[in-house]
């Protein structure tokens, strides 16, 4: 790694923790216990695209870390981990689809994003079974309560980061 790596890194977390805070004063739906529409995702993918997966995980999960510090929900060290560092994390993986090729097709991008935000939702997911599973209505599943719960922010959101990426990546 170099300093310029370094330094992009540092500078997509800040812009992540900025793009956060912008889109929690805009009007969008906010969820009771975490989870809303949010472009902070959008540097990390940049990062993963730009650098390959390996830088992409360590600014996911550097900004997960930033993003605890911002707005902590703490129940339990694993929930933690799986809800910030790991679930951020994961979005650095759409890197993985990178290869060792500098330009990407619009498919290669699409599979990224939908394999960082999947498995980002995946460790959304598996939180909201184990920790949260008690805010889940009466006769409700837990694992359709968490699924439910965490797809409602996310399918939005990979949706506009589809869009937004490609847009970016384009004219880079």
């Amino acid at each position: 790694m170099n300093v310029r790596l370094y330094a992009e890194l540092a500078v997509a977390i800040a812009l992540a923790a900025v793009l956060d805070l912008i889109s929690k004063s805009l009007p969008l739906p906010r969820l009771p216990y975490g989870g809303s529409i949010s472009l902070r995702a959008l540097p990390i993918l940049i990062i993963a695209f730009r650098h390959g997966a390996k830088a992409g995980v360590m600014a996911g999960g550097g900004y997960g870390v930033v993003d605890f510090l911002i707005h902590p929900v703490f129940v339990h060290p694993i929930q933690l981990l799986l809800d910030y560092p790991i679930a951020l994390g994961a979005l650095g993986c759409a890197g993985w689809v990178r290869g060792q090729r500098a330009l990407l097709s619009r498919g290669q991008i699409v599979l990224g994003i939908l394999l960082g935000c999947g498995l980002r939702l995946a460790a959304h997911f598996t939180s909201g079974v184990v920790f949260f599973g008690q805010f889940a209505p009466a006769g409700q599943p837990l694992w359709m309560y968490s699924l439910l719960y965490n797809g409602s922010y996310m399918v939005p959101e990979t949706i506009i980061l589809i869009v937004l990426v490609q847009l970016i990546l384009r004219r880079m």
